[in-house]
């Protein structure tokens, strides 16, 4: 993998540490050390991911997730000293794609920054079409429609339709959507599935599309003329 990375961090030494690690991954790291300079950085260089600090001297660092998440689809992992759900749960809901506390591992970011770009890369041209009950997801495109309508996911959003909708009908656990959808390396608990299953339910437009089974995961409704081409 390569490309752009851009480090919004104000602590020298850890911004030093996650650029070392990325740059030895491949990729050509730009620090910066304030919001504005990261929006800045992020608009001219127009990077593969960003790796954010919350804890920032000129800028509240959910407002700043919450601006990179309206100006585009940029993948964003925050990392922070951060440790609450409450805080993390609130990450999630702003568009970040992963949450990581510090202190952290290096090698664990690298790790995380890999299963999220692999999440954005497009779908292998062998995958297929699924339709069920109006909805058509193409694992070609990434594409979404709802009776006819053209629904913009973010990529974990598509994801998470995508393992639902390969199993119509049938109960997909918490675990094994964060297994597939998150990756094995990803720490949160399943609090960050509801938090996206509810995202998705309110822009797909049709709450009851997605049942949730108490306690144990949710099932995509199945109908008569549910396939895949």
């Amino acid at each position: 993998m390569s490309g752009v990375a851009v480090v919004i961090e104000d602590d020298d030494a850890i911004a030093s540490l996650v650029a070392a690690y990325l740059e030895q991954a491949g990729f050509e790291v730009v620090r910066e050390s304030t919001g504005v300079g990261g929006m800045n950085a992020v608009e001219r260089r127009q990077p593969r991911f960003v790796v954010l600090d919350l804890g920032l001297p000129d800028a509240d660092g959910f407002e700043l997730c919450r601006r990179l998440r309206g100006s585009g689809d940029v993948p964003i992992l925050i990392l922070t000293a951060r440790d609450e759900e409450a805080d993390r749960v609130v990450g999630l809901e702003l568009g970040a794609d992963d949450y990581i506390t510090k202190p952290f591992s290096p090698r664990e970011l690298v790790a995380r920054v890999r299963a999220i770009l692999r999440r954005a890369d497009p779908a292998p041209s062998d995958e297929r079409m699924i339709e069920l009950d109006g909805l058509r997801v193409d694992l070609r495109s990434r594409s979404v429609t709802i009776d006819g309508t053209t629904v913009t996911l973010r990529t974990l959003e598509f994801e998470l339709l995508a393992e639902l909708a390969r199993h119509p009908g049938h109960v997909v656990t918490r675990g094994r959507l964060l297994d597939r959808v998150w990756g094995v390396s990803f720490a949160g608990g399943t609090r960050t599935v509801d938090v996206h299953v509810a995202q998705l339910r309110k822009k797909l437009g049709r709450p009851d599309l997605i049942q949730t089974v108490r306690g144990v995961g949710y099932r995509i409704l199945e109908s008569s003329a549910a396939r895949e081409a």
